[in-house]
């Protein structure tokens, strides 16, 4: 026998417009009544424009209409904000102390480890002076929206992304805004776009401890901070005034990251410390969280990126990254197959 149950399953089969995520997945689905036959759906209408919302209604009346029992379909939409609509299970800030680290690298390695292991994944660029997730990811995509919010584009492998550099005339183009203008960008992303239900979403901080990431702090309720260095000198007190950020605004760290530890240079099996003696361990005891991972330089990396195919790499190191923050705040769900 038919009920709402079924019906709402049935809502699952159907993708969104513009973003190619289902109904469910977008938290879009508010309301289902079935009354002898007759079903009634109520659907948000945040971020879609109105042709969109034609097309969705004439989908969910297709599928369900076909259910065994429906003898009629009523679709409206309601009214609705992205922030209320929004169900993110964990957010995971990624920073540094000073720029040039590879701080977004490893924020997209992360999002593309995460969302190997089954879980939905989206990526907030916080970067807005220095964005660069839309080109290593290759999403040339602008956002769809309405008055009511914007859609993610969702990436090869169905990350969801915003960026400022999406919005922007073209990629190239300056981005000279002061801070308080940024931080409206950033209060932006978070609030107007439409990430729907997500089990984490990587936010990508630019460097340093100014306007930007103090907005993120406060703005955003982060699950955790991942922070990203490279083996110098003064990686230390880099990595110390991070820490200090994170914890004056209670935030937990969750692991550090050290990019560009080594060169493997396989003709000689052979790792080459380029730039000095990796600080890995001595880092993470400093900023007493674990070492989540020791990113090498890998000149095949560094191709997919300027490619925008970064989604095709693989590595022990990527897998062994997005292990290590998945149980630092894990989610609980069964993972996808």
């Amino acid at each position: 026998m038919l009920n709402e149950e079924q019906i709402k399953q049935s809502l699952e089969e159907i993708l969104v417009p513009d973003i190619r995520r289902s109904l469910g997945g977008m938290n879009l689905a508010r309301e289902v009544k079935l009354d002898d036959g007759k079903v009634e759906i109520s659907l948000a209408s945040a971020a879609l424009a109105p042709a969109a919302q034609e097309l969705l209604k004439a989908k969910v009346e297709e599928v369900v209409g076909k259910l065994s029992g429906v003898k009629a379909v009523e679709v409206s939409f309601a009214e609705g904000k992205p922030k209320d609509l929004n169900k993110i299970g964990n957010i995971i800030a990624v920073m540094s102390g000073k720029g040039g680290v590879g701080k977004s690298l490893v924020a997209g390695l992360a999002a593309i480890a995460l969302q190997r292991q089954g879980y939905e994944v989206g990526i907030l660029d916080a970067d807005i002076t220095g964005a660069s997730i839309p080109k290593m990811f290759g999403i040339e995509t602008r956002p769809a929206g309405s008055d009511t919010g914007i859609l993610p584009v969702l990436s090869r492998s169905g990350i969801e992304v915003m960026s400022i550099n999406l919005l922007l005339p073209s990629e190239d183009d300056a981005v000279i805004w002061r801070g308080p203008l940024i931080a409206r960008a950033i209060t932006q992303f978070w609030e107007e776009v439409l990430w729907g239900r997500l089990d984490y979403l990587i936010v990508d901080l630019p460097p340093g401890t100014a306007d930007a990431p103090l907005t993120v702090m406060q703005t955003l309720p982060i699950s955790g901070v991942v922070i990203v260095f490279t083996p110098q000198d003064l990686v230390e007190m880099i990595v110390k005034k991070a820490v200090n950020m994170a914890q004056k605004m209670d935030k937990r760290v969750l692991g550090v990251v050290e990019n560009m530890s080594y060169l493997y240079v396989p003709e000689i099996d052979k790792k080459i410390e380029v730039f000095g003696k990796s600080r890995g361990e001595e880092m993470a005891k400093a900023a007493k969280a674990p070492l989540l991972g020791k990113l090498p330089i890998d000149p095949a990396l560094a191709r997919l990126c300027d490619d925008g195919e970064i989604e095709r790499y693989d590595s022990e190191v990527v897998k062994s990254l997005g292990e290590a923050l998945s149980k630092s705040v894990p989610i609980k769900k069964e993972i996808k197959k």
